[in-house]
């Protein structure tokens, strides 16, 4: 569905991402791991448009995306759950669900206000308040949902558990399970090799800009001189 060829970015003279490469199937969950500042959240940033690759070629289900606005981008299937979440504090939860709203895809799930709301009882309950009155594992949910409103193929989900209560990731791991089973793709950057290790089918390292290392997350789990080479703080 998504793959990644010899991509390289900067942010002016800073080069950031050097030669990445990624591959994501339909239905499979890749976690893309690596310590602060290793390029997790501008491999996702490039992919959705928003940091122009200098180099390389992305393509999605077989088409070159790569130098497409993000609008565009977002439009083809692709969802973006940002660090930050950016809601809209001043509208309720299903406004702003309804600001994500996108065509119904063939071969996609048609995501409705009340289909969120059964995959996220919480924000059920919480529909008719303002985003800014919520707290933040709901402001999470909501920025997922608002996401899935757009019905993609595809989801960029970026740090998903900082931050969160254990009882929140949890429920996040939950939710990104059920929306594997519904079919779509996730592209997870995270830190939390825990939280990676409940949902990920497959895991790639970045450090410094490059990946250096891909396998299951079953091969991970069990690689300990990986993990203290790379993921440790």
């Amino acid at each position: 569905m998504l793959s990644l060829a010899r991509i390289d970015a900067f942010y002016g003279r800073a080069h950031i991402l050097a030669g990445v490469s990624l591959a994501l199937a339909k239905g499979e969950v890749l976690a893309l791991l690596g310590r602060n500042g290793a390029g997790k959240s501008t491999t996702l940033k490039t992919i959705i448009g928003l940091v122009p690759p200098a180099s390389g070629e992305i393509l999605f289900e077989g088409r070159r995306i790569d130098g497409l606005p993000p609008n565009r981008i977002a439009q083809l299937g692709i969802g973006w759950v940002p660090e930050d979440r950016r809601i809209f504090t001043d509208l309720t939860v299903t406004e702003n669900l309804e600001v994500g709203r996108q065509p119904p895809r063939e071969d996609t799930p048609a995501w409705t206000p009340e289909r969120l709301f059964a995959l996220f009882p919480n924000l059920a309950e919480l529909r008719n308040r303002s985003g800014g009155r919520i707290s933040g594992g709901e402001q999470q949910m909501l920025t997922i949902a608002r996401t899935l409103m757009g019905n993609p193929k595809l989801v960029l989900l970026d740090e998903p558990s900082e931050g969160l209560a254990p009882k929140v990731v949890e429920q996040m791991a939950e939710t990104i399970l059920a929306l594997k089973r519904e079919g779509l793709a996730i592209l997870l950057s995270e830190q939390n090799l825990h939280f990676a290790r409940l949902v990920a089918d497959r895991a790639s390292i970045i450090e410094k800009g490059r990946i250096r290392y891909e396998g299951t997350m079953d091969a991970l789990a069990r690689d300990a001189d990986v993990q203290r080479e790379y993921l440790s703080a």
